[in-house]
């Protein structure tokens, strides 16, 4: 399992991947807001989304996981 962890305090603005997705490294996983600007988090790794875990509409901090995916699938 990867943790893939917001990089700095925003919005969680809207998931692009869901749970079961199946991603490759680069892809962007969810949209997050801050200051106006567009932030994408992008996997880190290739795999299936086993969790988006930052709700949209919520505020994650620096270093919080908004999602999980699984390298073995």
């Amino acid at each position: 399992m990867f943790e893939v962890r917001a990089e700095m305090v925003a919005n969680v603005w809207k998931h692009v991947a869901h749970e079961g997705d199946r991603v490759a490294e680069g892809d962007v996983l969810a949209m997050l807001e801050s200051m106006k600007m567009e932030i994408p988090v992008l996997a880190d790794v290739a795999g299936r989304v086993t969790a988006m875990t930052a709700p949209e509409g919520t505020v994650v901090q620096e270093g919080d996981v908004v999602a999980v995916i699984d390298e073995a699938l």
